[in-house]
């Protein structure tokens, strides 16, 4: 490694670990309780299944693939040490983000290697500025196990089919890094391995469960989610929430989802016809990217637009609209700016700018959206319609894809 790029490697983890600390931080002074989750939910179901009680996603249904129990347990034996000395609570924050912080030093490690080119020292500086800008919602949520396994298993992809099985066990902890495993299979060259090697991790993770006792419950996360109402947050509660601000509209909280939902005529509506619409798109998506890899479109510029939008549809077509959520766009655009760096800037600014608004809904004036201020609504609004634009600059691209180039990659 040369004087030059050593220097560049240390200041790129300089600034990596710092965020991790400041980010980590900042979940104990900001308001709304945005490690709340971590405390007041992980640590019971961790503990639950540690001390013979009811284990989450096998003896009953559970919100989430089984999977994402796994992290949970292990924050909470990382935080055993730790007990006697700052207390339970405590010790299972403080073992959740070195937990997270861990793993995503080794995607890091992964994306700059020992001599980052220029294209993965923007792709790092991006995440750094990601991390800061959203807040500690990018740790302190089950989401933040996946984004190291999503990027992980983005940058493997075209070297190392059995990346596949990375975001397999990813799609295991939280649904949307199927999604970039879906773009995966349809633009490069070895879906077939990719598939039969997410069709046997999916097959060992349903066998275990079987043995654990577990039947019906396998797939308790999709019915789970099919039950919950339209959240304040989601791009679709938008016109309700403007609702609310002029009195027509009531928000209110669900104690079996744990979480608010838009209560107004209509709502529900609009919450069920939402799920099957993104299966739509998602299909006319995936039917787009098929035609452009069928016609020789090359990998590095197929499947950054591919799983961008494919990720984006998951998010401005859910019911749901947590916050968290923003960390899903991560990994695609960061696999966007090491592809085809120079196609990439657009969306990288306006992942950035959403992580930014959200940090400034969720936890700094989470309290005055509940009440249906305007600010916060507004900025909601702002929020949610970057979405919108983020998927059509993502569709666009992926429209605009050349199909007459063999599959290279370049970085």
């Amino acid at each position: 490694m040369s004087r030059g790029g050593s220097a560049q490697a240390v200041l790129l983890w300089t600034a990596f670990l710092a965020a991790h600390a400041v980010t980590a931080v900042t979940g104990w002074l900001y308001p709304s309780q945005p490690m709340g989750d971590v405390v007041l939910v992980y640590e019971p179901w961790a503990s639950a299944a540690l001390s013979g009680g009811p284990i989450v996603g096998v003896t009953e249904t559970w919100v989430y693939p089984q999977l994402a129990l796994l992290p949970m347990i292990a924050a909470k034996l990382l935080a055993a040490p730790l007990v006697g000395a700052v207390g339970t609570s405590a010790a299972y924050l403080v073992a959740w983000a070195a937990l997270v912080t861990v793993l995503d030093a080794i995607a890091f490690a992964v994306l700059v290697g020992r001599s980052p080119s220029r294209a993965r020292r923007t792709g790092a500086w991006f995440w750094v500025a990601a991390l800061l800008l959203l807040g500690p919602i990018a740790l302190y949520r089950i989401d933040a196990i996946t984004v190291p396994i999503a990027v992980i298993g983005g940058l493997w992809l075209s070297r190392r089919p059995a990346a596949a099985a990375l975001l397999t066990i990813g799609a295991w902890i939280k649904i949307w890094p199927g999604a970039l495993l879906a773009a995966a299979i349809v633009a490069a060259t070895t879906r077939m391995r990719m598939l039969l090697t997410a069709a046997g991790v999916s097959a060992a993770v349903v066998g275990v469960l079987f043995l654990l006792g577990a039947d019906s419950e396998i797939f308790g996360f999709v019915t789970e989610q099919a039950g919950r109402g339209l959240q304040i947050e989601a791009v679709a509660a938008t016109p309700f929430l403007w609702l609310a601000v002029a009195g027509t509209a009531r928000i209110e909280y669900s104690f079996e989802i744990l979480t608010f939902q838009i209560a107004a005529p209509g709502a529900d509506a609009v919450g069920a016809v939402l799920t099957p619409l993104m299966v739509v798109i998602a299909a006319v998506i995936l039917l787009v990217g098929s035609i452009k890899a069928t016609r020789g479109a090359s990998l590095s510029r197929l499947l950054p637009p591919l799983a961008l939008s494919l990720v984006t549809t998951l998010i401005v077509l859910n019911k749901v609209g947590s916050p968290q959520f923003q960390t899903w766009l991560i990994a695609p655009v960061l696999l966007w700016l090491i592809l085809d760096r120079a196609r990439a800037t657009a969306p990288a600014v306006i992942v950035l700018a959403l992580c930014a608004l959200t940090c400034l809904v969720y936890p700094l004036n989470y309290d005055a959206l509940l009440r249906a201020e305007l600010l916060p609504v507004l900025v909601l609004t702002l929020r949610n319609l970057l979405l919108v634009i983020l998927l059509a600059v993502g569709i666009r691209a992926l429209v605009r894809v050349p199909a007459h180039r063999p599959s290279t990659i370049r970085e």
